[in-house]
C-alpha cells in the first residue's frame, strides 16, 4: 500500500516568517530531522508555517487592502494632474478638479486605512481565539513530520489494522490540508494588511503635500482672474456701513442692494429650484432646517461637518453679492443664483472672488479653515478604527425674498 500524501507544507522561495505565537514556535523548533531515505529534512515548525505568509491568495488582493490600494493610485493621479494643470489653458477649472481629485483620494485613502486596520484586527483576534486549536494541528503535523514514510504503515495489530489505519490517515489528510490552506490565508491576509498599513504614510504624506499645493495655487489663480463677467460694481465704503449698521443677516441681506454702486447691463443667472443642486462642500449634514443647535436655538438653514481645507464650490451659476467676514459667522459668501434668492453660506476659512461677478457652476469660491492632520495623527486615527475627521462647519441658508426657506427645496439633502 502506498504511504498517504501529506499536507503541502513547503516553504515558498524567499519567504519569511512572521511568529505570531512564540510560545509555539519555540515548542516546535528544533534541529533538522533524518527521513525515512536518511536524506536530512528540517521539522515541520510554526515558524516554516507562518513563513507562508507571504504568499498571498487572492482574496487579500481584495476588499480592504484593494480599496486601499486603489485610492494610493488616486492619489498618484493626482499628483500628475496637479504637474498638467500648470500648463492648462483654464488653470482654475484644471486646479479646481485636482484638489477635489486629492480631497477624494485622501478621504477613499483613508477610509481604507480604516478598514484595513479594523480587518487585521478581527483575524488576530480570530488567530488569537485558535491558539489552541493551532497548537493541536502544528502539534500533529510535527509528529507526522518527524515519522519517517514507512513506519506511518505500521500497526500493532497486523495488516487488517495497517490498512485500517491508512484508510483513516488518508481521510485525516485532507482535512488537514485544508486547515493548514485557511492557517495560511489568514496568516497571509494580516501580512498584506500590515505591509498597507507600513507603507501608507508616504503616500499619505505626499498625498497631503499635493493638495496643500494645489490649493495655494488654485487661490493664486483665482486672485489673478480677470475674465469674469460682472452684473454690478460694489460700493466698498456702501458695503462698510452696510456691515457696521446691521446686527442680524436678515437686516444685512435686506440691506444688499445698498452697496452696489452701478449696475451694468449683464444678464443675471436664472436657476429653478428643483430640490438638486449638489452641497457646495463635501461633508456630512449634522443639522437640518430649523433643527435648535446647542444653545437651543432653531436656525433656518443647515450645517455641514466638513473636513479642514475643504474646498466650496458654487452649486450653480451665480452673481457674488457679497464675500468677506460678516457679524459673528466668521467668512461669508452670499451667492444669487436667480433674482430674489440668496444662497448664504458662512463660516469659511478663505473666501475667493470679488462682489459683482458673475461665476459659473462648480466655481470656487473658498476653502474651510481649520489644518489638516499630519499623516502620522492619521494612521494613528485610523489604527484605532477611527473614520475621517470632520472638525469643520459650514452654515448653509437659502433666502428667497427677505424669506429664509428650507434648503431641501434646492438641494439634494437625501434622507433625513
Amino acid at each position: 500500500m502506498r504511504p498517504p500524501a501529506r499536507p503541502d507544507l513547503r516553504r515558498a522561495p524567499g519567504a519569511r516568517g512572521r511568529r505570531r505565537f512564540p510560545s509555539l514556535s519555540s515548542k516546535y523548533s528544533g534541529g533538522s530531522r533524518r527521513s525515512g531515505d536518511g536524506g536530512q529534512r528540517p521539522p515541520i515548525t510554526l515558524a516554516a508555517l507562518l513563513s507562508l505568509a507571504l504568499l498571498t491568495p487572492a482574496q487579500a488582493q481584495e476588499g480592504t487592502a484593494a480599496a486601499a490600494s486603489a485610492a494610493a493610485e488616486a492619489l498618484r493621479a493626482a499628483e500628475a494632474q496637479l504637474a498638467a494643470a500648470e500648463g492648462s489653458t483654464d488653470r482654475i477649472a484644471a486646479l479646481t478638479q485636482t484638489v477635489q481629485a486629492y480631497e477624494e483620494g485622501l478621504g477613499a485613502l483613508r477610509e481604507g486605512l480604516r478598514r484595513a486596520a479594523i480587518r487585521q484586527q478581527a483575524l488576530e483576534a480570530e488567530l488569537d481565539a485558535s491558539s489552541g486549536e493551532i497548537t493541536e494541528l502544528l502539534a500533529m503535523l510535527e509528529r507526522m513530520g518527524r515519522a519517517p514514510a514507512p513506519l506511518l504503515l505500521l500497526h500493532p495489530s497486523g495488516p487488517l489494522g495497517t490498512a485500517q489505519a491508512g484508510m483513516m490517515v488518508s481521510e485525516l489528510t485532507p482535512a488537514l490540508q485544508r486547515e493548514v490552506e485557511a492557517l495560511k490565508a489568514r496568516l497571509a491576509e494580516v501580512e498584506e494588511l500590515r505591509l498597507l498599513q507600513a507603507n501608507a504614510a508616504h503616500t499619505l504624506e505626499e498625498g497631503l503635500q499635493g493638495a496643500q499645493a494645489a490649493r495655494a495655487g488654485l487661490s493664486a489663480a483665482i486672485s489673478e482672474r480677470t475674465d469674469l463677467p460682472r452684473r454690478f460694481i460694489e460700493d466698498p465704503v456702501a458695503t462698510a456701513l452696510l456691515i457696521a449698521s446691521t446686527d442680524t443677516l436678515d437686516g444685512f441681506a435686506a440691506g444688499l442692494g445698498q452697496v452696489i454702486d452701478s449696475e451694468l447691463s449683464t444678464p443675471a443667472p436664472e436657476t429653478a429650484a428643483t430640490g438638486a443642486l449638489p452641497l457646495p462642500v463635501e461633508g456630512q449634514i449634522i443639522r437640518r432646517f430649523g433643527d435648535p443647535d446647542a444653545a437651543g436655538i432653531a436656525r433656518p438653514g443647515i450645517i455641514l461637518a466638513t473636513a479642514p481645507r475643504a474646498l466650496v464650490t458654487a452649486p450653480a451659476a451665480a452673481t457674488v453679492r457679497f464675500r468677506g467676514p460678516l457679524l459673528d459667522y466668521g467668512n461669508v459668501v452670499i451667492l444669487e443664483p436667480s433674482p430674489g434668492v440668496l444662497f448664504v453660506l458662512a463660516g469659511l476659512g478663505e473666501v475667493f472672488g470679488q462682489a459683482g461677478q458673475i461665476i459659473p457652476a462648480g466655481e470656487p469660491v473658498g476653502i474651510m479653515g481649520g489644518t489638516p492632520p499630519a499623516a502620522d495623527a492619521i494612521l494613528t486615527d485610523v489604527a484605532q478604527g477611527l473614520g475621517a475627521t470632520r472638525p469643520e462647519t459650514l452654515y448653509v441658508e437659502v433666502r428667497e425674498g427677505e424669506t429664509p426657506v428650507d434648503p431641501s427645496a434646492w438641494f439634494a439633502l437625501g434622507p433625513g
